[in-house]
C-alpha cells in the first residue's frame, strides 16, 4: 500500500514538472499544487492531475522565483552534492524535459555553443526580453522568448549560476557548467538590475580554443621572431597592449607556455585565473581581503621566480615593482590598455616611471586587434579605392568582401590577430632618457621600419583573409598612417 503511494507521489511530481508546477502535498481527499498564474497552463495541468488521481486539486498561485526554487529543492533535497563540495552541477543540454522555459533556454546555449559566442546577453526591456550573441567580438541577435517567459528564464538561469533568485537589487556573479554534444562548458554569469528587470550576461569559457600555438596567433615570421627573441631574455619587460577583448591574454599564456620547462619558476597574479596551465603558479587577486597585484607582487619576488605575468598595470604601484622586478633579474609580461606601441610609453611615464627605468628594462611592446575572417564559403570579390596613407591619393585595389551564408551566418567566421610591435633600440632608450613626446616616440618608431596596425591588417587585405570594411571597423577609419 505504501509503495502504491509513493509511486503516486512520483508520478503526480512528474506531471507537475511537465506543466511547469511544483508538487506540494497529497491528503486523504485532497492534493496541493503550486504553479505561475501567466506561465502555466492551468486547464491542461488539472486535467492531467484528475486523470491520475480522482482527488480535489487544490492551486496555489506562487511567484516565479519561489517555484524555481522549490524545483530545485526537490530536484536535490539532501544538498549531497553540496556537502560533497560538488556546487556547480552539469546541466545536459541535450535532454529534454518538456518545460517551456528549461527548452528554449536549452535551445538557446545549443546555438551559443553552435555558433562559438563569447558572451550571452538577456537584456530586459518594457514589453521584450531580447536576447544577443557576441560571436567574432560582434553582438548579433537571436529571436527572444514570448515575454510571458521572461521572468521564468531569468529565475531559471539564476538558479542554474546558483545565486540568489530572491535578490533583484543588487548585482550577482556565479559560475554554471553545461554538457553538450559530449563536451563540458564552463560559463560565468553575471546579473545586474536594470530599469525593466535584471539584465544577465553569460561568459562562455571554451578554454580549448585558448591553447594556441605561435603560427596561429597570426604573427608573421618577423613578429615571431621578434617575440620570440624577447622571451629568450632572462630580464626584462614584455608589454602587450590593446582594448578589451584583442586577445592580450592569449597572447601571454601563449608565452608563458614557451617558457613553461621544469627549469623555470613561473608564476603568475591575474584577475581572473583565466585559463589555468600545468606548471605555472597561477594567483587570483581579491578585493574582498585586500589581496591587490601589488601585495601579490611584493610576495611573488620572495618567490624565486624566474618569470612573472601580471594581469594587467592598473596602477603606478604595480607598474613601479613590475619595472623593478624586470631589472633585478626577473622576465616580467603584462598588458596596458592603450592604443599603440607607442603610446604605451608615455603610459608608464604618465604612471610616474622614470624614463631611465623604462629605457633600461624594456624588451618589447605588442599592440594588438583581433580581427574577423572571412568565411571562405561565401566571400566575393569588389573594387576598393585604398589610401595606404592619409597624404596620399587613393588606388584602385580588388578586395573581398562578407556576404553570408549558412556555415557562417554573417560573412565572418573566426578571428586572427594583427599586430604592432616596438623593439627598444639605443635610438629609442635615449629618448626615453629625455623624455621624448608621443611624435618623437612615433617617428623613431617609423625609423625602425616597425609595420603599423593598419598595415599589418592591409597584408590580410590583400590575401582575402578579411575584408577593408572589418579592418575599418577594428581601427578606425582615421588611423591608416598612425604607427
Amino acid at each position: 500500500m505504501k509503495a502504491n503511494v509513493e509511486l503516486m507521489k512520483t508520478t503526480l511530481a512528474q506531471q507537475c514538472q511537465h506543466y511547469g508546477a511544483v508538487f506540494i502535498s497529497i491528503g486523504q481527499d485532497n492534493l496541493r499544487v503550486a504553479c505561475h498564474q501567466q506561465t502555466t497552463d492551468t486547464t491542461a495541468l488539472l486535467t492531467a492531475l484528475r486523470f491520475t488521481c480522482a482527488l480535489k486539486v487544490n492551486l496555489e498561485f506562487w511567484p516565479q522565483t519561489q517555484i524555481e526554487r522549490a524545483r530545485s529543492q526537490a530536484e536535490n533535497p539532501t544538498g549531497e552534492k553540496e556537502a560533497s563540495g560538488q556546487q556547480n552541477e552539469d546541466h545536459n543540454l541535450d535532454e529534454s524535459s518538456g518545460i517551456p522555459v528549461v527548452e528554449f533556454l536549452n535551445n538557446v546555449l545549443r546555438v551559443s555553443l553552435q555558433r562559438r559566442a563569447s558572451d550571452v546577453h538577456f537584456e530586459p526591456f518594457e514589453n521584450q526580453l531580447r536576447i544577443r550573441l557576441r560571436i567574432d567580438g560582434v553582438l548579433q541577435e537571436l529571436p527572444g522568448p514570448e515575454f510571458a517567459l521572461a521572468a521564468s528564464l531569468t529565475a531559471r538561469l539564476k538558479i542554474m549560476g546558483q545565486l540568489n533568485v530572491a535578490e533583484h537589487r543588487l548585482p550577482q556573479d556565479g559560475q554554471m557548467s553545461v554538457t553538450f554534444d559530449k563536451q563540458r562548458y564552463s560559463m560565468r554569469i553575471a546579473s545586474l538590475p536594470v530599469l525593466y528587470g535584471e539584465k544577465i550576461v553569460l561568459r562562455i569559457l571554451d578554454r580549448t580554443q585558448q591553447e594556441l600555438s605561435m603560427e596561429q596567433l597570426g604573427f608573421s615570421a618577423r613578429e615571431q621572431q621578434q617575440y620570440l627573441a624577447a622571451l629568450a631574455k632572462p630580464q626584462g619587460l614584455i608589454l602587450v597592449t590593446g582594448p578589451t577583448g584583442s586577445g592580450k591574454t592569449v597572447t601571454l599564456y601563449t608565452g608563458l607556455r614557451h617558457l613553461n620547462t621544469v627549469g623555470r619558476n613561473i608564476c603568475s597574479v591575474e584577475d581572473p585565473v583565466e585559463i589555468p596551465v600545468r606548471g605555472i603558479n597561477q594567483t587570483q587577486i581579491n578585493s574582498k581581503t585586500s589581496l591587490s597585484f601589488a601585495k601579490v607582487l611584493r610576495s611573488l619576488l620572495r618567490q624565486d621566480p624566474d618569470a612573472i605575468m601580471i594581469g594587467e598595470i592598473r596602477d603606478a604601484e604595480t607598474a613601479e615593482i613590475a619595472v623593478k622586478a624586470s631589472q633585478t633579474g626577473h622576465l616580467v609580461l603584462s598588458t596596458l590598455h592603450t592604443n599603440s606601441t607607442t603610446e604605451t610609453l608615455v603610459r608608464l611615464a604618465q604612471m610616474g616611471v622614470e624614463g631611465y627605468q623604462i629605457a633600461a628594462s624594456l624588451r618589447l611592446v605588442i599592440a594588438q586587434r583581433l580581427i574577423r575572417k572571412l568565411c571562405p564559403h561565401c566571400k566575393a570579390h569588389q573594387q576598393a579605392l585604398i589610401k595606404c596613407h592619409p597624404d596620399t591619393v587613393p588606388q584602385p585595389m580588388q578586395v573581398w568582401e562578407a556576404k553570408g551564408c549558412e556555415q557562417c551566418f554573417s560573412g565572418y567566421y573566426g578571428r586572427v590577430g594583427i599586430y604592432e610591435m616596438l623593439e627598444n633600440s639605443s635610438q629609442l632608450q635615449q629618448a626615453l632618457v629625455n623624455g621624448a613626446d608621443s611624435q618623437v616616440l612615433r617617428n623613431i618608431a617609423s625609423s625602425q621600419d616597425q609595420r603599423t596596425l593598419f598595415a599589418s591588417g592591409m597584408v590580410l587585405v590583400e590575401q582575402g583573409i578579411t575584408s577593408l570594411s572589418e579592418l575599418y571597423r577594428v581601427i578606425g577609419e582615421g588611423n591608416q598612417g598612425e604607427p
